[in-house]
């Protein structure tokens, strides 16, 4: 190969020739290897300023034919229950929640959390009963425009949308705030009190998804149980009744983390017991006409360490077939970890990879083709970290945690959580798009169900050979999304995650040659760096325009042939436009 620059290439068949010959013998194969592909670099002693700013990533897709195909839900979200206690479930009919919910259809809405196991449901209207006391400010000011607000919304026809003064929101934060402490405070004593879901609860829950375009799925307490350990239904068949009354469409979950029930209440529920539960659930949900068709998920057990997965063995092994897809729960740390440097580490997010083997190994076993769903994914547990876990660093985290699970072949991933709940949410109390947000927009908007092989190799002036690195460059490649109607069906989006430090270059080959490329590239913005609650895509902050108007995403356009240069610790989505992929044509 001639001794110029890697970064420029004469177009000359003895230069293809060459590359062609590394990209075969360095190349990950087509059945597609983790984005791990092994990148080398001199010797410490003999680096020279600027040098890994020369090195040159060759990419290729395989457009033949997808490896998966996920479901159209595939990014989707979660409300925890506390949002009962709050009092933020009432503001959920707010114009301006609605919208940004509605930004990230289609989607399932899992209505589950922690306290999924501690909701009782009474079928009644009046919320002031279960609210409890409170100052009198509230009781005059905030207790009566909630009514008021409630009798609004029962005049309106369709989706109920509501505009809440400033000051009511402003007394409803002051109250989240003295609930939170609570919510803590029981956390972490393990001492959790009950919460009821009225009628009127599950009526704005309803409203919310259904006017956001997202399917809801409601967790039911498992914890309620008869003396002799079994699960008592009388809760969950009001519940049902109701529903049905209403021709309420939605799926069903029983329990959260069963496997840590003992820990938490002092109680166990073994796969056995668990497994007769989801059988009684299934023969309720036949009884009651309207849900006789209802999906069932289950059993949402933890992060699968040695409790978890066995029982999720034995769960599998004797009601498998009841549930339409098994659900799990993954987050990446705990809240010891206090650095964003953290949250760069390419081992910590290699960690998913082991446990999405060993849940899908669980699942091949007894039900062979059975759907697996990722949900409760955050990436902090116990609600997260301020000031790291809603800033634009942890979207390294999650973008990576779509791109394994989606080359893993997980159907669904359930963001916990889209809005309130710690510091993992998608929107804050003041109803503003976090950074995780604009990147599930950015993802919704561009990357479709169909997964692509992703082919990867390193080109550098002088590799010395036994230097390995971690892989600090996350690739993935999807179809692009059907809904998106500013690219004909055969284009395909390719997104990156550069964990470096230094600006990396990456020349799209092969079937990717010669194409335009529209490019969406979403940094810190501001003073904080990662750090950063806003973001700016391709160099513009984005600001929702008002409660009802999303910024115009505009992409930047690179014209074909040239390279990619993608700045240190940034995620970028790129469109390969009208490159009529066989595999993206159907």
């Amino acid at each position: 190969m001639p001794k110029s620059s890697p970064c420029v290439f004469p177009r000359s068949f003895l230069w293809l020739a060459s590359v062609a010959t590394l990209v075969v013998q360095s190349v990950l194969s087509s059945s597609y290897s983790s984005t791990s592909s092994t990148y080398q670099r001199s010797a410490a002693g003999g680096k020279r300023p600027g040098f890994m700013e020369r090195t040159l990533v060759l990419l290729d897709v395989n457009t033949r034919s997808p490896i998966r195909v996920l479901n159209d839900n595939f990014l989707s979200l979660q409300l925890d229950p506390s949002i009962i206690k709050d009092g933020w479930l009432d503001f959920l009919s707010s114009k301006r929640l609605v919208t940004l919910a509605r930004g990230l259809s289609p989607a399932f809405l899992r209505f589950g959390g922690k306290r999924t196991d501690f909701l009782q449901f009474n079928n009644q209207k009046n919320l002031a009963k279960f609210r409890g006391p409170g100052p009198d400010y509230y009781l005059k000011n905030y207790e009566d425009d909630i009514v008021r607000s409630d009798i609004a919304l029962d005049e309106q026809k369709g989706c109920k949308l509501a505009n809440h003064p400033d000051i009511m929101l402003e007394l409803q934060r002051e109250k989240a705030a003295t609930t939170q402490l609570v919510l803590l405070k029981e956390q972490l004593s393990n001492i959790y009190s009950n919460i009821t879901i009225t009628a009127r609860s599950l009526d704005k829950l309803y409203n919310f998804a259904d006017c956001a375009g997202l399917h809801l799925i409601l967790g039911l307490n498992a914890l309620h149980r008869n003396p002799d350990n079994s699960w008592n239904t009388s809760s969950t068949l009001s519940l049902l009744k109701y529903g049905a009354g209403k021709k309420y469409n939605i799926s069903w979950e029983l329990g959260n983390e069963p496997n840590a029930y003992r820990s938490m209440v002092g109680r166990a529920v073994n796969s056995t017991q668990l497994a007769q539960d989801y059988i009684k659930l299934r023969t309720l949900l036949q009884s009651v006409r309207y849900y006789h068709r209802a999906h069932l998920y289950g059993p949402n057990a933890g992060r699968p360490r040695k409790n978890a997965i066995l029982l999720l063995d034995g769960f599998m092994k004797n009601a498998g077939s009841v549930v339409d897809a098994v659900t799990w729960q993954h987050y990446y740390m705990d809240g010891r970890v206090n650095k964003v440097e953290d949250f760069l580490k390419t081992r910590l997010l290699d960690t998913l990879t082991e446990q999405l083997t060993k849940v899908t190994k669980v699942v091949e076993t007894h039900t062979p083709g059975k759907k697996v769903w990722m949900g409760g994914l955050g990436p902090a547990w116990a609600g997260g970290l301020s000031n790291l876990s809603d800033t634009y660093a942890a979207g390294f985290l999650w973008v990576n945690a779509l791109g394994m699970a989606a080359v893993q072949g997980i159907d669904v991933v359930l963001r916990h959580s889209f809005f309130d709940y710690g510091y993992t949410h998608l929107v804050d109390q003041n109803f503003n798009p976090l950074p995780d947000y604009w990147v599930s927009l950015v993802f919704k908007r561009l990357v479709g169900p169909r997964v692509l092989a992703v082919r990867v190799a390193g080109l550098q002036r002088k590799p010395q050979p036994g230097r390995v690195i971690r892989d600090k460059l996350r690739i993935y490649a999807h179809c692009t999304s059907y809904y998106n109607h500013n690219y004909v069906r055969g284009s395909i989006t390719i997104y990156i995650i550069n964990l470096h430090r230094s600006r990396k270059k990456i020349k799209l080959a092969g079937t990717l040659r010669d194409y335009t490329v529209h490019q969406y590239l979403l940094q810190p913005y501001g003073t904080d760096g990662l750090r950063a609650r806003y973001v700016q895509l391709n160099g513009e902050k984005l600001l929702m325009v008002d409660n009802e108007t999303f910024p115009e995403l505009k992409p930047k356009t690179l014209r074909a042939g040239r390279t990619i240069a993608m700045p240190p610790l940034t995620i970028g989505f790129y469109v390969i436009k009208n490159i009529n992929a066989y595999a993206c044509r159907r």
